[in-house]
C-alpha cells in the first residue's frame, strides 16, 4: 500500500484530488453567498469595499460568485471591515435536515500517522463533508505489517468496527482479538488499543467512533 506515496505522478495525482476535495469541502460553507448577503446587508459597493480591503473589485466579485476560493487571511480582512466574527462564514451551512454524498471519487486516503514508515492501517473519511456531526465514519485498509512497527492509540468516547473482508488483530486492555470477515467490536476507545491485519492479505473495515456522552 505505500506505494501510494511514493512515486511523484502519485503524489502529484493525489495533491490534484485532495485540492478538489478541499474546494468541494469549501463550497458547502457558501462563502461567496454570505459575502455577498453580507455587503448588501450593508449597503457597500463592491469599489467601496475594495478601498477598504485593499483587494481589488474585481477579485471580490469572483469570490461573491464563487469562481474564488478565499483564503483565511483575505476572509479574515473582510470580516474585520463588516466587524464579523469568522464564525458568520463557517457557522451553520443551512437550517434543513441534513443530507449529505461523499463520493469515492473524491475521497482522500490518509495512513495512521503521516510519521509513521510503515503504517498499520490507512483510512478514508466517509463523511468528510458533513457538518456537526454525531460520529464519525471510515473505511479502513489493514495491509500486512510487523508486529513491532504497530503502535497503540487512544482517544475519547467509544468505537465500533466491523470486518469486511479478510481478518484483523485487535489489542486492547492487554488481550489480542481476532475479528474476521463479518465481525463487529465494540470498546471504549480511551483504553489504549491498536490493530494489525491477522493474515497476508490486505483486510478491510468500517470503523465508526462516536464522542463521549454529554
Amino acid at each position: 500500500m505505500g506505494e501510494l506515496f511514493s512515486d511523484t505522478e502519485g503524489n502529484l495525482d493525489m495533491q490534484e484530488k485532495s485540492e478538489k476535495t478541499i474546494d468541494r469541502v469549501l463550497e458547502t460553507y457558501h462563502l461567496g453567498r454570505k459575502l455577498r448577503a453580507l455587503r448588501l446587508r450593508k449597503k457597500i459597493a463592491l469599489t467601496d469595499l475594495a478601498r477598504h480591503t485593499g483587494l481589488s473589485a474585481s477579485m471580490l466579485s469572483q469570490l461573491e460568485n464563487g469562481k474564488l476560493i478565499p483564503t483565511l487571511p483575505t476572509l479574515a480582512r473582510i470580516a474585520m471591515v463588516f466587524d464579523v466574527g469568522m464564525e458568520h462564514f463557517f457557522g451553520a451551512v443551512r437550517e434543513k435536515r441534513q443530507f449529505a454524498i461523499a463520493r469515492r471519487s473524491e475521497r482522500m486516503r490518509f495512513p495512521e500517522r503521516a510519521d509513521h514508515p510503515t503504517p498499520s492501517y490507512f483510512f478514508e473519511c466517509l463523511a468528510f463533508a458533513t457538518h456537526g456531526k454525531l460520529f464519525e465514519a471510515y473505511v479502513a485498509e489493514f495491509p500486512p505489517v510487523r508486529v513491532r512497527d504497530v503502535v497503540p492509540h487512544q482517544h475519547e468516547g467509544a468505537e465500533l468496527i466491523y470486518l469486511i473482508e479478510n481478518s484483523v488483530t485487535i489489542h486492547f486492555d492487554g488481550d489480542d482479538y481476532i475479528l474476521s470477515a463479518g465481525d463487529s467490536a465494540y470498546f471504549d476507545s480511551s483504553e489504549p488499543h491498536s490493530y494489525r491485519n491477522a493474515g497476508p492479505d490486505i483486510a478491510r473495515a468500517l470503523v465508526i467512533t462516536c464522542p463521549p456522552r454529554g
